[in-house]
């Protein structure tokens, strides 16, 4: 973190190439994170402007695994005004997921137990490469929730009279 002189806000430094373009924060609210993958991404060539200029929601996504391929269904990548005339572009196509076989495997092995899914949580650029990260999640219940919000609010109130203590 690096902190803005001129207001003392906080700012996110990122390493050159990795600054995230999308985040599904809602999925680790509604879902138990198990295991995390780093997957790329096939896209065409109006979709990687369109994900420069940071049009893209990832909120309601998921991963689908069919005959040992993983494909990114729900995704929306709104086009660009100046994209091609001649090229349809269809924002919420199913993309297809570049991930090793036994990555696949062990998606596939997980997803079948009872209550697992796969949601995609965040999109960012690494190197000239557009990934995406997919994760094995187990559905929340309410009170579950309930305690994600309270441990998130004792943090907040912590970080506040640590702040306070320190003056």
């Amino acid at each position: 973190m690096q902190y803005n002189h001129q207001t003392m806000i906080k700012k996110k430094t990122y390493k050159p190439g990795s600054a995230p373009i999308a985040q599904n924060k809602r999925a680790r609210y509604e879902y138990f994170i198990e295991e995390e993958f780093e997957a790329g991404v096939v896209l065409q060539g109006w979709e990687v402007k369109a994900l420069r200029a940071g049009k893209v929601n990832i909120s309601d996504s998921y991963v689908l695994l069919k005959k040992g391929e993983a494909f990114l269904l729900g995704a929306t990548i709104t086009p660009l005004n100046m994209a091609s005339t001649h090229t349809v572009c269809e924002s919420m196509r199913t993309r297809k997921l570049l991930l090793k076989q036994r990555e696949i495997d062990s998606l596939f092995g997980r997803i079948n137990r009872e209550g697992y899914t796969v949601v995609a949580l965040s999109m960012y650029w690494k190197n000239a490469w557009s990934k995406i990260k997919i994760a094995v999640a187990k559905g929340k219940k309410t009170y579950d929730k309930r305690d994600s919000m309270k441990d998130r609010d004792w943090k907040i109130n912590k970080d506040r009279i640590m702040k306070n203590a320190n003056r």
